[in-house]
Parts: structure tokens; C-alpha cells; sequence
């Protein structure tokens, strides 16, 4: 290990995900750090840190803190299945032309009808549609005396 390293990061048969700081660090600052990255201190055991909730997603967990304190600048060495450098990441899936199928759906899509909307409008001329009926009683007009009249 160098004598730089400032974290060590492991695996303990009792107490799961562990932490610890070396003598180049202070142990203030040290705590500080481990505690804001979901480490608590082991009773009894001065300068070991454990993870909490170790059974939730803990592997990741600790690769996450090792990454964490290495971008703040800290010299960290972790067990092998615990250094994000040296555990590869599951292959992702490659596109070999992305964007041009991307393109592809977006003009698809936007020359599609959208389900949510239904049937396009009616295109047909006003003259087209029904007129109602006419009433068969006769209509009565009234005229601007008869109306002034009955008020």
C-alpha cells in the first residue's frame, strides 16, 4: 500500500463493508467524510467505519464512497471487488448510428396519426351538413309597436 493512501476500503467476516483512515489524514476529517458517505463508526473498534444497511446494494455502495473521495482528491485503495478503476462496468449497448435512427422515429412519429387524438376533423363544406326541421306551428312576428305596446 502506498504511504500516501489516505482511505482503505474492504470487506470484514463481522462487519461487511469497511472503512478506515490512514495517519495522513486527520481523524476529524477523516470521520467527516466517511459518515456523509453512509459509513458509521464500528463500537469498540477506534478508526473502523461499517456501512450501513450493507444488504442494500452494499457493493455498489462502496464503490460509489471510494469514487467519491478519490474525485475530492484523496489517495483511497480498495479491495479489488470494490475499486470502481478495477471492476469493469457491464457492457452497454451500442447503437452504431444512434442518431439517425433516433431521427428516423421522430419523423415516423411525426407522421403518424396519434391515437390519443382520434378520427382527423371533418373537411366537408358548411352546406353539407343536415338543416333541422321546421317547427309546424306558424310563427308569429311582431313588430316594434306591438312589442313597445306590451310593456
Amino acid at each position: 500500500m502506498d504511504p500516501d493512501t489516505h482511505f482503505v476500503f474492504g470487506t470484514h467476516k463481522d462487519h461487511g463493508f469497511v472503512a478506515s483512515a490512514t495517519s495522513s489524514i486527520p481523524a476529524r476529517l477523516a470521520h467527516w467524510f466517511l459518515v456523509r458517505e453512509q459509513f458509521e463508526p464500528v463500537p469498540g473498534k477506534p478508526g473502523l467505519f461499517r456501512l450501513t444497511d450493507p444488504e442494500r446494494d452494499g457493493p455498489r455502495r462502496t464503490r460509489q464512497a471510494v469514487q467519491d473521495l478519490r474525485r475530492q482528491g484523496y489517495a483511497v485503495h480498495a479491495d479489488v471487488g470494490l475499486d470502481p478503476a478495477q471492476t469493469a462496468a457491464p457492457p452497454r449497448p451500442t447503437r452504431p448510428n444512434g442518431l439517425a435512427e433516433r431521427r428516423s422515429r421522430i419523423a415516423r412519429a411525426a407522421a403518424s396519426l396519434s391515437p390519443q387524438r382520434g378520427p382527423a376533423p371533418s373537411t366537408s363544406p358548411p352546406s353539407a351538413r343536415p338543416v333541422p326541421s321546421k317547427p309546424n306551428a306558424p310563427t308569429v312576428h311582431l313588430t316594434a309597436s306591438a312589442i313597445g305596446r306590451s310593456r
